[in-house]
C-alpha cells in the first residue's frame, strides 16, 4: 500500500516541475520568430499598424515579427490559419472586429469565438465620424432627426458596403433615431464620399482618416463620433450618445489573439510586453495618423471586450437583416 504522505509528496513535486518548467518557457519566449498573420493585404492600415508593433518587439527581444498576409473572406481564411498553428506562442492572428460579425452573416465560418482563441491584447479602437452633406439644414444629431422626422424618405446613408461598420452604425442610428433612411452601399470609402460631397447621399458614418479631410475642407459636416466617450483623436466633436441618443456605441476596433492553449505565462508576457509598446509615444501617434486610439488593455479584459462585442454585434446584423449579398 502506498503511503498517502508519498503521495501527497510526488503531487507537490509534479506541481513544483511543473512550475518551474513554465517559468523557464516563459523566460526564454521568444527563442525563435514570430509569425503574425493578417487578413489583410501588404501595405493595409492593419499590416502598417501590426508591422510597427512587430518592430518595437523584435527591438526588445531580438527575435523578428514577421508579417503573414492571408486576405479574403472578411479575415476568415486568416482566421483559419491561426486555428490549425500550434499553441505555442509564436503564431498570431491580427484580430479584427469582423471577426466577431462573421458569424452573425456567413453560414458557417471556421472557427468558434469562445473555443479557439486565446486573447492577448486590444491594439486599437477606431471611431467612426458621422458627417453630412452641408446642403442639409442640420448642424448636430437633434437637428438631424428632427430632420429625419419631418422628411420621411428623403435620407438616404453611404455606407463602405453591406454588413460593413458603417453600414451598421447607420443600420443602429436609424432604429434608436425612430427615422427612415435608405441604405446606399459602395465600394470603399473613396465613391461613397463622392457621391455625399455631391448630394446623392445626405450622411454616412466613416473612419476618422476618410471622414475628416473632407470635412476639414468644408465639403462635408462632421456633427459626432460614434463611440461612447468623445474620441482623443477628436475632442471638440460630440459624441452621438452626448448629442441625443444614450447609449449610442459603435466602433471599429483590432487586437492580437493567439490559438487557445498557448501557456498562459507566454499570454502574460506577450500582453505586458505590447501595452508597453502602445504606450510609445512614436505608436500612439502613428496609430492617431490613421484614426487609431492605442488601447492595451489586459487579456482578461480583452476577452470580456469581444464577449460583449459579439452580443452586441449579432443583435444588430438580426435587428437589420444586414446580409453580404445586399
Amino acid at each position: 500500500m502506498v503511503n498517502p504522505m508519498a503521495r501527497v509528496t510526488a503531487a507537490l513535486l509534479t506541481l513544483c516541475l511543473l512550475f518551474a518548467a513554465s517559468i523557464a518557457n516563459a523566460q526564454s519566449y521568444p527563442s525563435k520568430p514570430i509569425r503574425v498573420i493578417i487578413g489583410f493585404p501588404a501595405g493595409a492600415g492593419a499590416d502598417t499598424l501590426v508591422r510597427l508593433v512587430g518592430q518595437k518587439l523584435t527591438e526588445s527581444w531580438g527575435q523578428p515579427v514577421l508579417i503573414d498576409n492571408k486576405p479574403g473572406a472578411s479575415s476568415n481564411i486568416a482566421a483559419e490559419q491561426l486555428v490549425k498553428a500550434p499553441a505555442d506562442g509564436y503564431t498570431l492572428l491580427y484580430f479584427p472586429a469582423a471577426l466577431v460579425v462573421n458569424p452573425s452573416l456567413f453560414p458557417k465560418v471556421p472557427y468558434d469565438l469562445a473555443r479557439d482563441f486565446a486573447p492577448v491584447a486590444l491594439l486599437a479602437t477606431f471611431p467612426l465620424v458621422l458627417v453630412v452633406n452641408p446642403a442639409l439644414p442640420v448642424k448636430s444629431v437633434g437637428e438631424l432627426i428632427a430632420y429625419g422626422k419631418a422628411n420621411p424618405g428623403k435620407l438616404n446613408f453611404a455606407s463602405l458596403g453591406s454588413a460593413s461598420p458603417p453600414h451598421l452604425a447607420g443600420e443602429l442610428f436609424k432604429r434608436m433615431a425612430g427615422i427612415d433612411a435608405v441604405h446606399v452601399p459602395y465600394k470603399g470609402s473613396a465613391p461613397a464620399q463622392t457621391d455625399l460631397i455631391s448630394g446623392q447621399v445626405q450622411m454616412m458614418f466613416d473612419t476618422a482618416t476618410s471622414a475628416l479631410p473632407q470635412a476639414k475642407a468644408g465639403r462635408t459636416r462632421a456633427i459626432a463620433v460614434t463611440t461612447a466617450k468623445r474620441s482623443v483623436l477628436l475632442p471638440d466633436l460630440p459624441t452621438v450618445a452626448e448629442a441625443g441618443l444614450k447609449d449610442y456605441d459603435l466602433h471599429g476596433w483590432a487586437g492580437l489573439v493567439a490559438p487557445a492553449g498557448t501557456p498562459p505565462e507566454i499570454l502574460a508576457k506577450l500582453q505586458t510586453e505590447i501595452a508597453r509598446v502602445l504606450k510609445l509615444p512614436e505608436v500612439v501617434e502613428r496609430y492617431a495618423a490613421v484614426g487609431g486610439e492605442a488601447d492595451g488593455r489586459t487579456a482578461e479584459d480583452f476577452r470580456r471586450f469581444i464577449n460583449e462585442e459579439e452580443r452586441k454585434w449579432k443583435k444588430l446584423v438580426l435587428d437589420s437583416g444586414a446580409r453580404l449579398d445586399q
